[in-house]
């Protein structure tokens, strides 16, 4: 069932308020994925290069357009720009024009538009520093079960069975993990990611979300040990597999619950 948003948007309008309100988040993405694990503001200072630090300006602060006049470098020092910079604001945008087309102007789009963003940062921050933030996984868990108020309060039952079947099944492997193998086998960011999930996705989603999350991580860590690549007991990160899990779960669950059951 989806919810239209009040009043509604004109189908070309609607489009176009997409693309440029992801293009803009896709940017502040980026900003959060630099500071967060790093402990500073999201606000202040404004946004400037990484290495010279000179202030960006706003015709060079134009989501993938300016990366791509600027030839990918800094206009001060001419350092190339990381390409995660561009991939991050063309998911977003991707993300958002996906969930326009699946569920059109309601709350179930922009409720799995905010989700796939948060799940975007947490891949990449995950990536780069091993560490998922809780500035996003905790307000995250609130904000998912807000967006079930949208199909009335019961909803949010759902909500909260997801949040806590998701965590504590994370939780639980994590206790078993140390109590047989005397190391942590799942970090306290993937039991909170895994929590956020459960509040936006509800218990079915997110347990489909966990299934095709761990199917991903599987295949990837068997390819890493067979080509080589990792040994035996070495880390993966798996947020980034359960958040391809949360996003595919977002917007087709439901067939894929169908499917398996039937």
């Amino acid at each position: 069932m989806t919810v239209a948003l009040p009043g509604g948007l004109p189908p070309l309008f609607a489009w176009s308020v997409v693309v440029a309100l992801a293009a803009v988040l896709g940017s502040f993405l980026n900003v959060c994925i630099s500071r967060l694990p790093r402990g500073e503001s999201i606000v202040s200072p404004p946004s400037h290069c990484p290495r010279c630090q000179t202030p960006i300006r706003y015709y060079d602060n134009i989501p993938l357009v300016s990366f791509a006049l600027l030839g990918g470098r800094c206009r001060a020092c001419r350092e190339p720009i990381p390409w995660r910079y561009p991939v991050v604001e063309a998911l977003a945008i991707g993300i958002g024009l996906l969930a326009l087309w699946h569920f059109g102007p309601t709350w179930a789009g922009l409720r799995v538009f905010v989700l796939g963003l948060a799940l975007v940062a947490v891949t990449f921050i995950d990536l780069e520093t091993r560490l998922i933030p809780d500035l996003i996984t905790l307000p995250g868990i609130v904000v998912g079960l807000l967006f079930h108020l949208a199909w009335g309060p019961w909803r949010v039952v759902d909500g909260l069975l997801g949040c806590v079947v998701a965590g504590g099944l994370f939780y639980l492997i994590a206790w078993l993990s140390e109590l047989s193998f005397g190391r942590e086998g799942m970090g306290g960011g993937d039991i909170k990611l895994a929590a956020m999930m459960g509040a936006f996705l509800g218990l079915g989603g997110v347990l489909v979300a966990i299934f095709l999350g761990v199917m991903a991580g599987g295949i990837m860590a068997l390819g890493l040990l067979g080509f080589g690549l990792k040994r035996f007991g070495q880390y993966l990160a798996f947020g980034p597999f359960l958040a391809v899990g949360g996003l595919i779960a977002a917007f087709w669950a439901g067939p894929i619950l169908d499917w398996y059951l039937g």
